[in-house]
């Protein structure tokens, strides 16, 4: 049976881990990959009230914070023991620096110390030093695995570092030896949430429900964004229903109703969308497809593709945004002397970066054989941006504006990070506009999105030209990354210049596309919702960039955190193909990475044309 003071600092501990977890989250703005959206202080704040209930009088079921003792704690010298407790009653009081003196003797003293690294880990985590808090529960955990309080403890200090993947894998632990403790099952959820992982977060939050469950109502709040983040529209807004329900006062109830009522605004705008479209397609939309197909028509492959990154085939590779300024205007090719291919692609481990592989960690296959031999592989990520951020600003994605306007603020502070980096802005509907010219300030290009206001046409293709002339006319003394990041709807009804004409300009200033669609869900796949997607894949494949499709308005930002993963992790790696002809034939590429074992996102082109080896056609 553990003393009073061990009682009252596993307490103080499992509260201060939530109140420090909930501190480095006040924003609302979630690091890493983690899905956006998200209010991290309140559904922090909402676990740590369910554990103090359940501390209280446990009336959701026989199990709350453990009352186990580490044997190895009652092995402590009488003097590790007054350490111990001297540092247990300053963490009580707040008084932070003598806590860490204390404890930290208390684990000098005796190294098994479980309780006092638990408690040492509690103060570093107030000190705002979640690393170190996270080695102390760690030293814990690996002293004595059967505690579940440890393993909760360790996954609040994973949160607090960003490690979603080892806080999940911490709390599995914890609910695994005490598979009754709510408290544990709700933080479950909400990691499942954070790794993307929405149907397990689902079933947990089911979990929950299954039992009596005072105090955790936040459970549905979770499982309604993990719906949200699939599309699944009703489905949240039954989650939400019974959140408000059993919790109508809960900090998050009203961002819950304002979630249902935006759910209800989308269903109006569905049924008013399609009794448009029901009406039949309008000219501009039978132009633009018939622009859509005439473009999908020189990249095969293209329209299977969601979400790639496209290769170089000339035979000086080049860093990523630098196709062949040669193509002759029928997708990137291969030149008849050229027995070398320049493939760029990305790596993500849970949409985060990554930055250190080599290329005995990636696997390519070329017309499904193995390359004769790879000739290069290096990084491109230290080369400086050459960022051209083009928003759509036209009347048809005016119900959105205000939400993609902070998404891409947030994406611009991110990206445009050093000091040679340089990034533009573009707003369009009716015309193109220059709304910042070149800077490497963050703060004039913030400024410039929060001037942009929706309405009027769409001239897309004008305003893709246009961006991809500024990015190319600039004169760069070494190699640079162009990149042109695109969020709008696809729809076009007022440019000059065709779609295959803006890849084209694109592909002549060596400048890769990114697309962010901004279409909702609900009518993504009716009539020119679905050709603007298409538009917009086109144009990043050909361009050696990547189509993101969030799926909703609330996994938009996800999308623009994911592309500046994948701006961060560029890789190069060239090679000679087997077998190669130069008979205009389409080579599908397949590329794979895999790091210590585990399987990695890659973003890559699928392939490309070889060509003809025509007569009078020089290298």
């Amino acid at each position: 049976m553990r003393d009073n003071v061990y009682r009252r600092s596993k307490l103080i501990l499992s509260l201060a881990l939530l109140i420090g977890c909930a501190a480095g989250q006040r924003s609302g703005s979630p690091p890493g990959g983690a899905p956006t959206g998200i209010d991290y202080a309140h559904i922090q704040f909402s676990i740590m009230d369910l554990q103090a209930s359940q501390e209280r009088n446990r009336t959701d079921g026989p199990e709350s914070r453990s009352d186990a003792i580490s044997n190895l704690d009652l092995k402590a010298s009488r003097k590790a023991r007054k350490e111990y407790e001297k540092g247990s009653a300053a963490l009580s009081r707040k008084d932070l620096k003598d806590a860490v003196l204390h404890l930290s003797n208390a684990t000098a003293l005796y190294s098994s110390y479980v309780g006092a690294h638990e408690a040492l880990g509690v103060a570093y985590m107030d000190v705002g030093q979640p690393q170190m808090a996270r080695d102390e529960f760690q030293s814990a955990v690996s002293l004595d695995g059967h505690l579940p309080d440890s393993f909760a403890n360790l996954c609040s200090a994973e949160l607090a570092v960003g490690d979603y993947s080892a806080a999940q894998q911490a709390i599995e632990k914890a609910s695994s030896l005490a598979p009754l403790n709510l408290e544990f099952l709700t933080r479950l959820a909400f990691a499942e949430l954070l790794n993307r992982q929405y149907e397990q977060a689902i079933s947990t939050a089911h979990k929950v429900h299954e039992r009596k469950h005072t105090s955790a109502a936040i459970v549905h709040y979770l499982a309604a964004l993990a719906w949200r983040d699939q599309g699944k529209t009703s489905e949240m807004r039954a989650e939400l229903q019974t959140f408000l329900t059993e919790a109508p006062s809960d900090a998050l109830a009203e961002k819950a109703r304002r979630l249902i009522a935006h759910a209800d605004d989308a269903t109006k705008h569905v049924a008013a969308t399609s009794s448009i479209q029901n009406a039949g397609p309008t000219a501009a939309e039978i132009a633009e497809e018939k622009q859509v197909k005439e473009a999908e028509a020189t990249c095969e492959g293209c329209s299977d593709v969601t979400v790639a990154e496209s290769s170089d085939a000339t035979n000086n590779p080049r860093p990523v945004g630098y196709p062949s300024a040669a193509d002759t205007g029928s997708g990137w090719i291969l030149r008849e002397t050229v027995d070398e291919v320049s493939l760029l692609f990305a790596a993500t481990d849970h949409g985060k970066s990554v930055s250190d592989l080599t290329s005995q960690d990636v696997r390519i296959l070329d017309n499904d054989e193995p390359p004769l031999a790879v000739v290069d592989f290096r990084s491109e990520t230290q080369l400086p941006l050459r960022l051209g951020l083009v928003i759509d600003t036209s009347g048809s994605i005016s119900s959105r504006f205000a939400f993609e306007q902070d998404a891409a603020q947030r994406f611009i502070r991110n990206v445009v990070t050093n000091q040679d980096d340089l990034g533009f802005l573009v707003g369009f509907a009716n015309s193109v506009l220059l709304v910042r010219d070149f800077t490497s300030d963050t703060t004039q290009l913030v400024e410039g999105i929060q001037q942009l206001a929706p309405g009027g046409g769409t001239a897309l293709w004008d305003a893709v030209s246009f961006a991809s002339r500024k990015i190319g006319s600039r004169t760069e003394r070494g190699a640079v990354a162009r990149i042109l990041v695109v969020i709008s709807d696809g729809e076009d009804n007022s440019s000059a210049e065709p779609l295959k004409q803006a890849i084209q300009f694109a592909q002549d200033q060596q400048v890769a596309v990114y697309t962010i669609s901004t279409c909702e869900p609900s009518i993504a796949d009716v009539g020119s919702q679905r050709t603007g997607e298409r538009a917009l894949k086109v144009l990043a494949e050909q361009t050696g960039g990547a189509s993101f499709v969030p799926g909703s308005i609330h996994s938009f930002s996800r999308s623009l955190t994911e592309l500046q993963e994948v701006i961060r992790s560029r890789y190069l790696i060239s090679y000679k193909p087997a077998h190669m002809q130069l008979d205009g034939s389409f080579r599908h590429i397949d590329l794979k990475a895999e790091k210590s074992g585990h399987k990695l996102r890659v973003f890559s082109r699928r392939g490309y044309t070889s060509k003809v080896n025509l007569p009078g056609v020089g290298s």
